[in-house]
């Protein structure tokens, strides 16, 4: 099995636009991959909640490659591990993973933006074969560099396209990534991206990761975990991946499984006012 440590050049690439392509490097297991994503989805109840996907609304459940002894096993695989470690550093956290059933548009957005937070980075695999019209993914390359003048303009504007550029989600300048199952992206969680056109029943989950924490941002490291409560969860892991991790696995658990002890008491709190967990 071939790792994939990043070049100079794929890192300089990372750096400056934001993101990476790698088409077909789960080719090999990509109908393993669907049947265990299916697998989860139906001891679940099929969709949002324990109730059946609307095909209406985003269906969501976090955690999620972490219930499956397979997906849990690509953190270790050289292709998904080797990654992270080239990006965020060998000791890198993975820091949680989702899966989801998308409904229709995905509007532009980051996963958060922010100028001076730890590094983090989120693998993206998709499941269905994905083209401009019907739900590819969109990125603008570049809007991740929260403190330039350029994606600090795009943060600002965007979820006003229409009014302030004349120009709606689907028409705003973008890269589009096309798609087929064994296909992963790569992106810095501050990257605008978004999907349109896409069908009701749209598969797609991820992982994430960051660097380290210094112990002197440890108590950001649990603000940001603690966030997660909105998902109605205890714990950022799955048992599965706790339960088959090694010591090599173990390192890229261990910081965060110290600082997400505080989950069960916040969500406890948000169960009193959420009528359901997050859709996202």
């Amino acid at each position: 099995m071939a790792q994939t440590q990043l070049t100079p050049q794929q890192l300089a690439f990372f750096d400056t636009f934001g993101y990476l392509y790698f088409p077909g490097l789960l080719a090999d297991c990509a109908d393993k991959i669907i049947d265990e994503f299916e697998a989860i989805w139906a001891a679940h109840g099929g969709g949002h909640h324990g109730r059946e996907h609307d095909g209406v609304q985003r269906s969501c459940i976090l955690p999620f490659p972490d219930k499956s002894v397979f997906l849990s096993s690509l953190l270790d695989d050289p292709r998904i591990h080797d990654i992270a470690a080239s990006i965020c550093g060998d000791d890198f956290n993975y820091t949680s993973g989702d899966g989801n059933y998308y409904a229709g548009d995905t509007r532009w957005h980051s996963d958060g933006y922010n100028a001076d937070r730890v590094l983090s980075i989120k693998i993206a695999f998709y499941l269905d074969p994905l083209t401009r019209d019907s739900g590819a993914l969109r990125i603008i390359p570049g809007s991740h560099r929260s403190g330039d003048a350029y994606a600090d303009a795009l943060e600002k504007d965007i979820r006003e396209s229409g009014k302030i550029w004349g120009l709606e989600g689907p028409d705003v300048p973008a890269l589009i990534l096309e798609t087929t199952p064994g296909d992963i992206v790569v992106f810095n969680h501050n990257l605008k991206h978004a999907a349109f056109g896409g069908s009701e029943r749209r598969r797609m989950y991820t992982m994430n990761f960051s660097r380290r924490y210094p112990e002197h941002r440890l108590e950001e490291l649990r603000e940001v975990l603690g966030r997660e409560a909105r998902f109605w969860i205890d714990r950022i892991h799955g048992e599965a991946m706790i339960a088959t991790a090694g010591p090599e696995r173990m390192v890229h658990l261990e910081q965060v499984r110290a600082n997400d002890t505080h989950l069960g008491e916040l969500t406890r709190e948000l169960k009193k006012t959420m009528k359901e967990p997050s859709r996202g």
